[in-house]
């Protein structure tokens, strides 16, 4: 299908035409019935604990120890001592920190990190939407309920796992087909060792950095859930045209302040959307207007030439950053000021009170959204996590063992 660039849109040195390649549509992979992997559809271009802060009861109990020590014998009390702070400051590390690792797969998995990389860098070099479909597929994973893998099982005659449920149709096959594709040669080369959400988080950073991104920390030693349901979904992802209000009360029920979403917010710097998701404010938006006012006039345009046959191609999508599409940088929130935002919710972030300090914050200064961005995504692939028993090491990461 032939795509039309949006006409006269203000120039930037990097900017590229709406219509994204053909190759980059979603589809899903290794889904029941989804048989085939197909790429994603081109979106068209358009710490450490002193004594002084354990809580009161702790440090009372820790000066009791020493205390005892003036009249019992010295060296048993003194390691006893040592035992019990140590024992504290554990416990009052956050509960993810203290059971993931950097180095986790170091002796049972010492080729994980150059096999996933290598993965990650065929797949995107084939299908250049990968970063963005794998950024989002661990997004909706994450914010859900945790980093578990959840949304890759696939449904069964007994069960409607997450990926079925309607906010999660569109996610880009491209980025199931990467995890699978790691999976099949980390179990090739360790057996029964590397997590599914694991590979996911270090998949999604790796592809991050590949596209110009800031590289964070991912510990691992993460093991992968046990349920995935649909009907659990519902509420607690973000929706394309949910009011502002809406949006922080989502991020705010898992933990992240307003700043924090826009800096995650920021991960549409490579992002897509498909034409259904916005076509109710480019096309007859209301008796007097054909589309949003919001959008600047020649973009809307240019949106409605790209989009005109969404209803024949339900996989027709357009990119976020119309400037940069493939490129992680801040130029996604120097777009909003502009009206070049493609959802309701990305003109939403400029126009609020609440959030527009931050948009107006990273449009200035690519390095502080990169720093922002980095902490708020440890942040967010820590959420939820499972370990040791609770979890699995799935030997298929589209079905539990």
């Amino acid at each position: 299908m032939a795509h039309t660039p949006i006409p006269s849109l203000p120039p930037h040195p990097n900017s590229t035409n709406l219509t994204t390649p053909k190759s980059a549509r979603a589809s899903p992979s290794f889904h029941k019935h989804r048989s085939e992997v197909q790429s994603s559809p081109s979106p068209v271009q358009v710490g450490h604990t002193s004594l002084s802060s354990l809580p009161v009861t702790d440090a009372e109990a820790v000066a009791e120890a020493a205390a005892a020590a003036k009249h019992a014998n010295g060296t048993m009390v003194a390691f006893l001592i040592v035992f019990l702070t140590s024992l504290l400051t554990l416990t009052t590390l956050p509960a993810a920190e203290s059971r993931l690792y950097s180095n986790y797969y170091q002796k049972s998995c010492p080729r994980f990190n150059q096999i996933v990389q290598d993965t990650v860098t065929n797949k995107q070099i084939t299908s250049p939407t990968t970063a963005a479909a794998t950024l989002r597929l661990f997004f909706h994973d994450c914010l859900h309920n945790g980093c578990d893998a959840s949304i890759l099982v696939s449904s069964t005659p007994f069960n409607k796992a997450e990926r079925d449920a309607d906010i999660n149709l569109s996610l880009p096959g491209d980025a199931f087909d990467v995890v699978v594709r790691a999976k099949t040669a980390l179990e090739l080369a360790c057996p029964n060792t590397v997590s599914c959400a694991d590979i996911l988080a270090v998949a999604t950073r790796d592809l991050v950095t590949m596209m110009g991104g800031p590289y964070y920390n991912v510990p691992l030693g993460r093991r992968d859930g046990r349920v995935s349901k649909a009907s659990a979904v519902e509420g607690t992802l973000p929706r394309p045209a949910m009011p502002v209000s809406q949006l922080i009360q989502v991020f705010g029920s898992r933990g992240f302040s307003v700043q924090e979403m826009v800096a995650l917010s920021g991960a549409h710097t490579i992002g897509f959307a498909h034409c259904s998701e916005f076509s109710s404010a480019i096309y007859n938006y209301s008796k007097s207007e054909q589309y949003d006012p919001q959008y600047n006039p020649r973009f809307a345009a240019g949106l409605q030439q790209a989009c005109a046959d969404y209803h024949k191609n339900p996989t027709m999508s357009v990119f976020n950053d119309v400037m940069t599409p493939n490129k992680f940088d801040n130029v996604y929130f120097q777009n909003l000021p502009k009206g070049l935002g493609l959802l309701k919710s990305d003109h939403a972030l400029f126009n609020d009170p609440r959030t527009r300090p931050f948009v107006e914050l990273y449009a200035k200064d690519q390095n502080t959204f990169f720093q922002a961005f980095a902490r708020a995504m440890e942040k967010l692939g820590v959420h939820g996590i499972q370990t040791g028993r609770r979890g699995e090491i799935r030997h298929r990461c589209d079905e539990f063992n």
